[in-house]
């Protein structure tokens, strides 16, 4: 038994109030760039800057919700997707008033199905669609008076969510995770894929720093094929990690993920890259994911995502929601987590980025490895685009 939620992912809770219409009267995106010293390295690419697509949502009445959509990869993705949302997203949702955010995402995926296929960009398609779906949500939430996580949440929702350090890079990792300790972190990941003994020496050092008990993960970043996987998850059950995370191909067959799950001890964890309904119940179903990780700005949005939380939390899974953005995307996954409630973790990218701590004002505190998020309406934060004005970049 799948639990979908796809009629409507709002809980009824005894007198909460229903997000009225959207009447929009506005939909724009905001570019972002922010230099960093350090490029953030993967096992496929480094990010010379830090990017931002946030998307602007204002109703008739002056209100306005916060989104945002994924832009990490290529470098020069973020202006193409701002066009993409001002081209594509935009004049369908300024084309009528809506019933409720669900509505608005579902006719959006319809309409530009095609027109992805046709553009050979299904993905960046999504991602726009995704950033559109949170400041919908947003609005609406603000609109409401509640919390996001309070209006999309059952009745035992909690505001206090658990988060992990993620993106510890192969240079020097333990000097990073020493910092991320220091702010109130508790559980870390370690990007691997750089060479079978600069990744375990790696780990090594994170075992020595933060201790044999500390929840330590680790996120290959599709590096190796499935032998070498294989191979790799032996060496490093030796540091207990709590999970592998995207070994291989992420368009791997589902056929290929079972049989890898079968020959490893480790559980695997997947879902940043995955696309759609369909896509992440037949990942739940296979049983080869022990963690579910959608990325709220690349796809569905919370429209898509918190049906697919509570679907894997149904079946048992733990539900990590991937982020490594601004800090809208990561506010809106802090906020997402909480309303699926369950085990897991929210991600929060380690590296240095400006536009992560100044694009949501003010971030829910962190104490002891866990955000405890406010009762502000809507995401409970908003970005001041004077403090981050000189990071705004062009993109018609």
């Amino acid at each position: 038994m799948a639990v979908q939620g796809s009629e409507n992912i709002v809980s009824r809770q005894p007198g909460g109030p229903a997000p009225s219409p959207l009447r929009l009267a506005k939909v724009e995106a905001i570019v972002l760039r922010a230099p960093v010293e350090t490029p953030v390295q993967t096992s496929f690419g480094i990010m010379y800057d830090r990017p931002a697509v946030l998307v602007r949502i204002e109703d008739r009445d002056g209100m306005v919700g916060w989104g945002e959509i994924w832009c990490n990869f290529p470098g020069v993705g973020a202006e193409h997707r701002a066009r993409v949302l001002a081209s594509c997203v935009a004049p369908i949702l300024l084309e009528q008033e809506w019933d409720h955010p669900q509505q608005a995402f579902e006719l959006l995926s319809r309409r530009l199905h095609v027109l992805g296929i046709q553009s050979g960009e299904p993905g960046t398609m999504a991602q726009a669609i995704a950033g559109a779906d949170i400041a919908l949500w947003d609005l609406a939430a603000r609109r409401a008076g509640q919390p996001l996580w309070q209006l999309l949440g059952r009745r035992d929702a909690s505001p206090r969510v658990p988060a992990y350090a993620s993106g510890l890079s192969p240079t020097r990792p333990e000097e990073l995770a020493a910092a991320m300790r220091a702010e109130g972190f508790r559980a870390f990941k370690l990007k691997v894929g750089f060479g079978v003994e600069r990744d375990l020496a790696n780990m090594a050092s994170l075992r020595a720093l933060l201790g044999a008990q500390a929840p330590l993960m680790v996120d290959a970043n599709q590096a190796w094929t499935p032998p070498e996987a294989v191979a790799m998850s032996r060496r490093l059950a030796e540091f207990n990690p709590a999970w592998l995370e995207e070994p291989i191909a992420a368009d791997a067959s589902m056929a290929e993920w079972q049989a890898l799950a079968k020959a490893i001890a480790l559980p695997l964890a997947a879902g940043e890259n995955m696309r759609g309904a369909a896509m992440f119940s037949e990942a739940i179903a296979s049983g080869a994911f022990a963690v579910i990780q959608p990325d709220l700005g690349k796809w569905g949005g919370f429209s898509g995502c918190l049906p697919v939380a509570r679907e894997a939390l149904f079946h048992g899974r733990l539900f990590c929601p991937h982020w490594l953005g601004g800090g809208i995307g990561l506010i809106a996954s802090i906020h997402l987590k909480a309303a699926a409630g369950g085990p897991g973790y929210v991600e929060v990218d380690s590296n240095p980025n400006p536009l992560r701590t100044l694009l949501a004002t003010p971030m829910p505190a962190l104490r002891d490895g866990a955000y405890t998020l406010t009762d502000g309406a809507g995401l409970g934060a908003a970005p001041d685009m004077d403090v981050v004005r000189e990071y705004l970049r062009r993109h018609d």
